[in-house]
Order: C-alpha cells, then sequence, then structure tokens
C-alpha cells in the first residue's frame, strides 16, 4: 500500500498547492468538546435532518427545516417519547414538512433510541464523543441496528455532521483506497470491506496525526471532487 504522503501530494496538486489544500481542510475539524456538550434535542434534530436528506434535494429540507422544529416539537426527545399515535398520524398531512410516512416514523423511534443512550451515558452527545475512534464500523453498526434509517451513508453523514472525527466512504474515498492498494470489492461496502476501510483509516492517523476528517477529504480530493 502506498504511503498516505502521495497521497497529499496527489491533493495537493489538484488543489492547487499545499497552502490552498491547507485553507479547505480548516474549514472542517472535529469538535468533540462540542459534541459531548450538545443537547440530545440537538442530536436528533440531526438525525432527522440526515435521514430526510436521503432521497430528497437538501435545500428543499433546508428551506422547510424551520418547519420541521415546530411540527416534532423541536425534537425534544421526552416529549416525543410520550406523544400519542394521534399526533404521528397527523404529521403525515402537515405540510410544514415532507409528508413521508417512514421517516417520520423514524424520528419516532428514534427519539426512544437517543433517550436510551441519555439513560445509558448520561447524554447522547457524551455517547457519541467518546465511542473509539479506532472502531468507527462498530459505531456505525450500532447506528443501523438500533436507530431507524441510520445505516449505510446517512449514518456516516450523521456522525460527520454533528461534530464527530470520522471517515464518510463517498465514492472517491473508495477509489483512492483502491488506488492505494487496498482490496475492496466492487460495492465496497460488505463487511469485509468495512473493516479494510477502518484498517486503513487507523493506519494512516498513526502514520500522519490527521483527524479521520482530514484524512476523508485529502482522500477525496487526491481523486477530483470536493468532499
Amino acid at each position: 500500500m502506498i504511503s498516505f504522503e502521495a497521497i497529499r501530494q496527489r491533493a495537493e496538486e489538484r488543489k492547487g498547492g499545499a497552502a490552498a489544500l491547507q485553507a479547505l481542510l480548516e474549514k472542517h475539524r472535529p469538535d468533540h468538546d462540542r459534541l459531548r456538550a450538545m443537547s440530545d434535542d440537538r442530536i436528533l434534530a440531526d438525525m432527522t435532518r440526515r435521514i430526510f436528506y436521503s432521497g430528497f434535494v437538501q435545500k428543499v429540507i433546508d428551506a422547510k427545516w424551520p418547519g420541521f422544529e415546530a411540527a416534532f416539537s423541536g425534537f425534544d426527545p421526552a416529549a416525543l417519547n410520550i406523544a400519542p399515535d394521534d399526533y404521528w398520524h397527523e404529521l403525515t398531512s402537515d405540510e410544514r414538512i415532507i409528508r413521508n410516512g417512514a421517516k417520520i416514523m423514524s424520528v419516532r423511534a428514534n427519539a426512544a433510541f437517543v433517550r436510551e443512550l441519555a439513560r445509558e451515558h448520561g447524554s447522547a452527545g457524551a455517547f457519541f464523543a467518546d465511542w473509539p475512534r479506532e472502531d468507527q464500523i462498530g459505531l456505525l453498526d450500532l447506528l443501523s441496528n438500533r436507530g431507524s434509517r441510520l445505516g449505510g451513508m446517512t449514518g456516516q453523514y450523521f456522525l460527520r455532521g454533528i461534530g464527530r472525527d470520522s471517515f464518510v466512504a463517498t465514492l472517491d474515498v473508495l477509489a483512492c483506497l483502491r488506488s492505494a492498494g487496498v482490496p475492496l470489492s466492487s460495492s465496497g461496502t460488505t463487511k469485509k470491506d468495512q473493516q479494510l476501510i477502518q484498517q486503513t483509516f487507523n493506519e494512516w492517523a498513526g502514520e500522519t496525526g490527521l483527524s479521520f476528517i482530514h484524512l476523508s477529504r485529502i482522500s477525496a480530493y487526491s481523486i477530483d471532487a470536493a468532499h
């Protein structure tokens, strides 16, 4: 497998030099202290935003977001956990939000999930901040199994969105990994692939001292597109 330094040099060439690449990276840093202090309602709100982004134009969701906040009671997990069935049924015809029944009901399930994490760990934010960085695939499995509609890329973008130090296995990142000699399958999504991706990012972090966010973005920049 090639050194990550070669990948970084390729990214610098594509983005206009070392200073230009560094400027891009400075915009994106993990913040686990902020994450640890994040309230449970904001964790649930970001879960919901990421779920509704999937399959929709993001700017449409963003434009309607004040309506989402109002319709879902500010994403207060405690309030949503005791909301009756009628509350959820009425949301399926609420014009303030995107009226997708399955995604609406995922908020109900994830409100319970966030409450469980808070009971177990003091807060959901503390749980996500303290999970070992070297086991991101384990955390993604947990999101998929205990959360609702938080598998795949949705879970990865959720972790990135709340400020956790994490990689996102976009097509560009997968292409970079393959070019570096990582023997991923054609899909890049099998259990073995996930283990290989985690192992590689762990090795790159040890080699460079960089965050997973920066390693992930440099990998994507080295191929072509923004990440």
